[in-house]
């Protein structure tokens, strides 16, 4: 079982990689079972089984924006999981509705919920 620097070094790493669109790199930090699901106020607005239907989420997502960054603000181990708490700025690329065009920066704070298996990430569960 890995502790709590390995996770955290590994989330490290899906971070660096989320922040650089670098789908590779964020796709080698997943276990091929991975679970995602995202939560916005309470609501799920996303959520992706295994590493296929991951890529074509993150490869959907990143044609969003065209800068993007994730900072860690806070990180504990909760058990077998791992929470982080994140500041989020993004750089619209195209428009996604009223009020968001392109060219806007969308600024966030949010939770993430990580679990491991096998030395990578299992699960994750973002929440804003």
């Amino acid at each position: 079982m890995a502790g709590a620097d390995d996770d955290r070094a590994l989330i490290a790493r899906y971070l660096t990689a989320y922040n650089a669109f670098d789908i590779p790199g964020l796709l080698a930090t997943l276990h091929p079972e991975v679970t995602f699901r995202n939560l916005t106020d309470g609501q799920l607005t996303a959520s992706a089984d295994g590493l296929d239907e991951f890529r074509a989420l993150a490869e959907r997502s990143a044609a969003y924006f065209s800068s993007r960054r994730q900072t860690l603000r806070r990180f504990e181990r909760d058990g077998a999981e791992a929470r982080i708490e994140v500041d989020y700025e993004g750089v619209l690329k195209q428009d996604l509705g009223p009020g968001m065009k392109a060219g806007n920066t969308l600024k966030l704070s949010g939770r993430s919920r990580f679990g491991f298996r096998d030395g990578l990430i299992a699960m994750i569960v973002d929440e804003s």
